[in-house]
């Protein structure tokens, strides 16, 4: 999954050098945390959080042959 975000997210931002992805594993999850520019931000995150939850719904669907849920988080 940190794959998956890693490159999505690079794809959207003006920054890609800074996009840091890191995932780590609890007993009912994976985690997946998302750090990118503070001025690229905004294009992560989209009007209304509209990319955010687009993101979201590709990681979900593409976890769907694991039997753990797969959060992502978006940090500043």
């Amino acid at each position: 999954m940190k794959e998956l975000v890693e490159v999505i997210a690079k794809s959207l931002v003006e920054k890609p050098e800074l996009v840091v992805v890191t995932e780590t594993e609890t007993e009912e999850a994976f985690v997946v945390e998302l750090k990118v520019d503070p001025a690229d931000m905004g294009k992560v995150i989209g009007r209304q959080g509209r990319i955010a939850k687009a993101i979201r719904a590709v990681v979900k669907a593409a976890s769907s042959k694991y039997d753990k849920k797969v959060i992502v988080e978006i940090m500043q």
